[in-house]
């Protein structure tokens, strides 16, 4: 019998996947190998699951998200299977690993799947992210650089230079966070707005005194959201997000359009995910105080992030 084309090509050019689960979606992306060492695209999705729903009261992943976000692990892991990919790596981010019960969860998904979600650390989180920007970015080898990858429960940062880096870390200030303390899912006042940035830049006091980078580079849901709405983009396209600028003014306009809106009008906003309305406030608030206490009237966007590092660093 014939063998199907996928899996012909599969063995031509091997193919991977993986799987990154955060505190407010999931993100799947396979890719195939080629013999000089490039990569190509074959899927690259998220799925809004907020499994963080909840946990900055209780400190657990609640049941209900459990089983979401195990659903949706499962339909990728069937997917990439169905691609014939020869591993699929899983890791999770804020949201697993600060969890009380994520033993309890990694045991679901991998009862469900036979895929492991490994828990990496914020720094290991910060490190492989920045892999990533430096193979597609193509930045000056010279330049100071600074990478944050800004997420549902926490903000991944590294400082470096041309490819080496100076330093990273993890802190916890994420947009599902801040969403769920300021009621930032639907219209707020200017005061709820003050008093949120007010609060994400005393959490982000580890960025205080920093000197300004030559380049700021922001990745994930927030930022590639809001470029997209810049862009007037539907359906998304990662390659015109990838590499995008993002002006202080374009993030000022937006904050304050998302403040007078409930989640409903937002989602009728040509470019933003419509299960990202919710959270998009909080996310636009995070950027604006990062580029604050930078120093930056500007940033380069990046549609790759923590997936495509994770990609690297496990098949590469």
């Amino acid at each position: 019998m014939l063998r199907g084309l996928d899996s012909l090509v599969a063995d031509e050019h091997p193919r991977f996947a993986v799987i990154d689960v955060g505190t407010n979606s999931v993100k799947f992306h396979i890719a195939e190998q080629h013999a000089d060492g490039s990569w190509r695209r074959v899927v690259d999705r998220a799925e809004i699951t907020r499994l963080g729903e909840g946990m900055l009261e209780s400190g657990e992943i609640s049941r209900d998200a459990i089983q979401r976000t195990v659903a949706a692990i499962t339909g990728m892991v069937d997917e990439a299977r169905g691609h014939h990919v020869r591993a699929i790596a899983a890791v999770g981010t804020a949201g697993v690993r600060s969890a009380r019960n994520r033993d309890a969860f990694v045991a679901a998904a991998e009862a469900a799947t036979g895929v492991r979600v490994d828990p990496i650390s914020g720094d290991e989180e910060s490190r492989i992210a920045y892999l990533a920007v430096r193979a597609d970015l193509h930045l000056p080898e010279a330049a100071m650089l600074v990478a944050f990858d800004t997420g549902g429960g926490s903000s991944q940062f590294t400082f470096g230079r041309g490819a080496d880096v100076v330093e990273s870390f993890s802190v916890d200030v994420g947009a599902l966070r801040y969403t769920e303390r300021f009621g930032l899912a639907g219209a707020v006042s200017s005061e709820t707005l003050s008093a949120a940035l007010d609060a994400i830049s005393s959490d982000l006091h580890r960025l205080e005194g920093r000197s300004s980078p030559d380049i700021l580079v922001g990745m994930g849901g927030a930022i590639t959201n809001m470029t997209a709405v810049k862009l007037g983009l539907d359906p998304y396209d990662p390659d015109a997000v990838q590499g995008a600028t993002l002006e202080r003014s374009d993030v000022d306009a937006q904050i304050q359009r998302y403040r007078t809106l409930d989640a409903a009008a937002r989602r009728s906003i040509t470019g933003l995910q419509p299960n990202r309305a919710e959270v998009i406030l909080a996310g636009a608030c995070i950027v604006r105080t990062v580029m604050d206490e930078l120093r930056q009237e500007r940033l380069t966007v990046s549609d790759r992030g923590l997936r495509h590092g994770v990609l690297l660093a496990r098949f590469g």
